[in-house]
């Protein structure tokens, strides 16, 4: 299948990275290529020429507070690969973009205004065999200045809390499994939470069923309807959340950015902080509650 068209540049498609590859290898700040993975292995593998690579698990968080990574250190990070304030920065990852959308995400709650996602991510780029590298480019250092953050867009605790009263819209992205409680986390995923289940009030809509088979975004008219179903209009305030936080940046993409939902927010908290609280409200069952 070939990219769909959508009414914003936020998303691009790969020839038009594969169009810009000689600008994205050269030393101007002005476009970055930015490969986010759960680790670097892949990347070290092979990657899009002029992309360098951001290890989602030890650069874009902190692993003791488990939350967002230092803004001064995400400073440094951004600044030492040659991204600047004005740098429009295009991210592409694993997983269907997983952990890109993350990272987008974050950029986007540090006050970066010029951030894009490849659509497909990695795996329809290398299947497609556009080019790839396994040389590692160094850019020369620049200063960044972190901004925001913009609270806008995320969603703490306090937050979903006061929303369990609200006219508020949660949008568990999780599998069928993890939503009804039958399991608490993927296999083989290592944080979790105690109990099962799923914030009461939540409709289940699979942060897979944003993308095609081929993991490209569906066409505007069929994620307007695919929300549309679970009650979410763009009318009402919208939090999405999964496991961690990275499954839910996708779905908050989609709602956010490709289709204009201004008042939606990523609780990146997610199942893992609410699902370990002392006597926070959790529904079982297939049913929303």
């Amino acid at each position: 299948m070939t990219p769909a068209t959508h009414s914003t540049d936020v998303l691009v498609s790969p020839d038009w990275v594969e169009d810009r590859l000689s600008e994205f290898e050269a030393d101007d700040p002005g476009l970055r290529l930015v490969e986010v993975d759960v680790d670097t292995e892949a990347y070290d593998e092979a990657h899009i020429p002029g992309a360098v690579g951001f290890n989602w698990q030890t650069q874009l968080r902190d692993q003791t507070r488990r939350d967002l990574r230092d803004p001064d250190e995400l400073a440094a990070l951004l600044g030492d690969h040659g991204i600047e304030r004005d740098s429009t920065i295009v991210l592409y990852g694993d997983n269907a973009n997983w952990f890109a959308a993350y990272a987008y995400w974050q950029l986007r709650y540090h006050g970066h205004d010029d951030v894009r996602l490849l659509d497909g991510g990695r795996e329809y780029w290398l299947e497609r065999d556009y080019p790839t590298t396994d040389a590692v480019p160094e850019y020369p250092p620049v200063e960044y200045e972190i901004g925001g953050p913009r609270e806008t867009i995320r969603a703490y605790r306090e937050d979903v809390e006061l929303a369990l009263d609200r006219d508020c819209a949660f949008v568990d992205v999780r599998s069928p499994e993890e939503y009804t409680g039958e399991v608490i986390a993927p296999p083989e995923m290592t944080e979790t939470a105690r109990r099962g289940g799923h914030i009461p009030g939540a409709t289940n809509v699979s942060w897979k069923d944003v993308t095609d088979e081929d993991g490209l975004f569906k066409p505007r008219e069929e994620l307007e309807a695919l929300y549309a179903e679970a009650g979410v209009t763009g009318e009402e305030t919208t939090i999405t959340y999964c496991r961690i936080g990275e499954r839910a940046s996708v779905a908050w993409f989609a709602l956010h950015e490709l289709l204009g939902y201004e008042d939606t927010m990523n609780y990146d908290g997610s199942w893992t902080e609410w699902g370990n609280l002392v006597n926070a409200p959790i529904a079982t069952g297939e049913e929303a509650e």
